[in-house]
């Protein structure tokens, strides 16, 4: 028995759900409010694919992105580490409009995956690394890569090129592309269609990477596939195909230009009716790879997951999240760590292994994932002192087990932010930078979630014993990180060099 572990986790796995390991594909959206998909009561933008996976699998109704904002949030989804523990805190440049890198030898979903036998492949924007880094996406355990590394590139969804395992692929939008951003030109008419013809561009990047993604599923049916499909949608810019607006034609009917004259991302003529069909785009794109699958014949054995890499964004760009009731009744949005700018909607669909129509209300991140699909493709699991990723497979199998150790979040941006969720109780710090430099104290809010969800009602003055004891668990559940201090919490960069040359200096 001790000879051969990782097969007879496999035959375990194999008999406990289904004759064989389920394929994986995990599809991430791109800034998409928890109110902006239908089964969550969005009235105004169509998302019927997303509404069927609801319909047929099972609704995280407490599933939490890895952070406020885009490349920490991919982090913790791709190395099963909290924000208190992981590589990278924060939106952080390095060069050529490239994000902070994932190390080199840290353990990955994708190289978890691929060690147990799967085909690994990732479409769309990644954000963790330029190719020429450790944070390449074929050097932490993806097969195939075909996209945009880099964040900012991909703000334009009429990019010059996307990249196929590095190699840049032009497309048809110039050699600079279609602008992500731009001011709108002092003498243009706002009323004139043609004022906004710079840009809308020719070749729209999504109909490459959901048209790959269609490719490796009739490719790989006959082996067990991981597949990652990152979408930039509905991230702004503000653009999608024009065969895309017409099915909102009379449904939104009032809808002024959207024109910056001091910087900001490119103008655009109908900027709700555009949100709402990158929205329905995306939806679309499920729908496509729901096809590929059912016409591969392994929809049944296939896990999907659909979720969002944060909340909302903020009215930029032409967003314009009130009209919309883009979070619902929840409080804040994208860069905020209160329920708006990180509770996500998320389903999971298998029919092999999940009953249709339920829910869970387990309190779960994006760090569960690597522990849940490792232990569903008979994966060896190197876990470390860093990793806080927790199996949601009782959650799939319909048993809501509470959480082995609290839900933990900090976000350096946005004014130096943490959050810590314990059953029904939320522990929140905001504005801390500005807070200890005029006042030297921080406040913690607390929040009784299950009676007051939205965050109306902060609870820290009467229950000062639960405020001390979450704020020790916020202590327990980090690391400083020097790449990202954490403002207010953690000693200023140039004192974590002093500390350090103290401690070479004892040993």
């Amino acid at each position: 028995m001790s000879r051969h572990p990782l097969l007879l986790l496999i035959l375990w796995s194999a008999c406990l759900f289904g004759e064989s390991r389920p394929n994986i594909v995990f599809i991430l959206a791109d800034d998409l409010g928890y109110g902006e998909v239908g089964y969550n009561g969005q009235k105004i933008i169509r998302t019927p694919n997303v509404d069927r996976l609801a319909r047929e699998g099972m609704i995280f109704t407490r599933h939490y992105c890895g952070n406020a904002v885009c490349s920490p949030s991919r982090t913790v989804l791709m190395t099963g580490r909290n924000p208190g523990h992981a590589t990278t805190r924060d939106n952080r440049d390095v060069g050529d409009q490239e994000q902070f890198p994932l190390p080199a030898g840290i353990t990955t979903l994708p190289a978890t995956l691929k060690s147990a036998g799967y085909v690994t492949a990732a479409f769309g924007k990644w954000g963790m690394g330029s190719f020429e880094s450790n944070g390449n996406p074929l050097k932490q355990g993806f097969d195939h890569f075909l996209g945009i590394t880099s964040q900012w590139v991909a703000h334009s969804h009429y990019p010059p090129f996307i990249q196929d395992d590095g190699k840049k692929i032009p497309l048809d939008n110039g050699p600079g592309g279609t602008p992500g951003h731009a001011n709108f030109p002092a003498d243009a008419d706002p009323k004139d269609p043609k004022a906004f013809a710079a840009y809308i561009g020719k070749d729209f990047s999504s109909d490459h990477t959901i048209a790959g993604a269609e490719a490796f599923i009739a490719d790989n049916k006959g082996k067990p596939f991981f597949l990652y499909y990152a979408s930039p949608l509905p991230h702004v810019s503000l653009q999608v195909p024009a065969e895309e607006l017409k099915q909102y034609d009379g449904v939104i009917t009032e809808d002024a230009p959207y024109v910056p004259t001091k910087g900001g991302y490119v103008p655009n003529r109908t900027p709700r009716t555009t949100y709402a069909a990158m929205i329905t785009r995306l939806d679309k794109e499920v729908g496509r790879i729901l096809v590929a699958l059912e016409k591969a014949g392994v929809a049944d054995n296939t896990i999907i997951v659909f979720s969002g890499d944060n909340g909302a964004t903020h009215d930029a760009g032409g967003v314009d999240t009130k009209y919309f009731n883009s979070v619902g009744d929840l409080k804040g949005l994208k860069g905020s760590l209160h329920e708006g700018g990180v509770r996500e909607p998320t389903v999971v669909r298998w029919p092999a292994g999940i009953k249709a129509g339920s829910r869970s209300n387990r309190i779960s991140g994006f760090e569960d994932w690597l522990a849940t699909f490792a232990e569903l493709a008979g994966a060896k699991l190197e876990r470390d002192a860093d990793m806080s990723s927790e199996s949601l497979v009782p959650a799939l199998k319909g048993t809501d087990a509470p959480r082995t150790a609290p839900l933990y979040r900090e976000f350096p941006g946005y004014g130096s932010q943490q959050a810590i969720w314990d059953g029904k109780w939320k522990a929140i710090r905001t504005d801390m930078a500005k807070t200890v430099k005029a006042k030297g104290q921080i406040h913690t809010e607390l929040y009784d979630l299950d009676a007051d969800p939205n965050e109306t009602t902060d609870l820290a003055d009467k229950f000062p014993d639960i405020v001390k004891g979450l704020e020790t668990k916020m202590t327990a559940a980090r690391l400083p990180n020097p790449d990202f201090p954490l403002i207010g919490v953690d000693p200023a960069p140039t004192d974590f060099v002093k500390s350090k040359k103290k401690a070479a200096a004892k040993k």
